[in-house]
């Protein structure tokens, strides 16, 4: 008889405790949490146009057509205001075309969402004039007599910077003999530029890898420290390129196309 009553008291307090325990994941459930969700998003080959507009345009100097394409790669996240619960989170980490992110890893904290726009902006700016630097650096062009002007309408932060500096390189020289940079194929990328030419991570790279072969790219450019994150969820059929220079991705499409020594992650 004690050892039932001990049993009945005992379900009694587990009966009584999962109501608050249930509860609690009603409330997480519906609750907002600090991560962001995050998806591949749009790319945009810097040797076309973006709505209508050359996103390179040159003057003072004469500019080659160009074959092939050079696309750059975006990421799409929920909005730094969005709620994110944990239906959301738990849907992010079992989709391969989704990654759940610390908010504070994709928005700066603090700040407002006019403030974050702001702030993307003025990467985007910095990341073009770096890359002008660096491209006209890498030709040896005085920048006194080119004018580069770079156009991509409502994309943010410093990531373009490696595909923009190889459109003006592209545009302006090709692979050094006449010929395209691209070798006529659709290479995307991705990584951040300094004005002396040093390539750098920029997060997000395995949903860019799958924004790039939905787009049609055979070849991705990835900064050399993130290899192993574009090659965790890499679409079929896609060939990843190293870099870690401007001078270094040039010479690696230039020996992708004439069929020579490759850099591999």
């Amino acid at each position: 008889m004690l050892s039932r009553l001990f049993r009945l008291s005992r379900t009694g307090v587990l009966a009584a405790c999962a109501v608050p325990v249930a509860a609690l994941f009603v409330v997480v459930g519906v609750a907002p949490l600090p991560y962001a969700v995050a998806q591949p998003g749009m790319t945009v080959d810097v040797l076309g146009t973006d709505r209508g507009q050359q996103v390179i345009t040159v003057s003072g100097t004469p500019t080659r057509p160009t074959k092939g394409q050079l696309r750059m790669t975006t990421i799409e996240a929920t909005g730094p205001s969005a709620d994110v619960d944990l239906g959301d989170v738990i849907d992010g980490w079992f989709r391969t075309d989704r990654a759940v992110l610390p908010r504070e890893a994709v928005y700066p904290s603090g700040e407002s969402d006019k403030e974050i726009e702001k702030h993307n902006v003025q990467d985007m700016v910095q990341s073009q004039d770096s890359a002008t630097v660096a491209a006209l650096g890498y030709l040896r062009r005085n920048p006194d007599s080119v004018d580069v002007r770079l156009h991509l309408a409502d994309i943010g932060g410093p990531s373009a910077g490696l595909l923009f500096a190889l459109g003006i390189v592209d545009k302006l020289d090709g692979d050094g003999a006449g010929g395209d940079l691209t070798g006529g194929r659709t290479i995307a990328g991705t990584g951040t530029i300094t004005e002396n030419g040093e390539v750098g991570p920029v997060g997000g790279v395995s949903l860019k890898t799958r924004a790039a072969g939905r787009d049609g790219a055979t070849v991705f450019l990835v900064p050399k420290a993130e290899c192993g994150d574009a090659s965790a969820e890499l679409p079929k059929g896609m060939r990843l390129i190293p870099v870690t220079t401007l001078k270094g991705a040039v010479s690696a499409l230039r020996a992708l196309a004439t069929g020579g020594d490759v850099p591999a992650c």
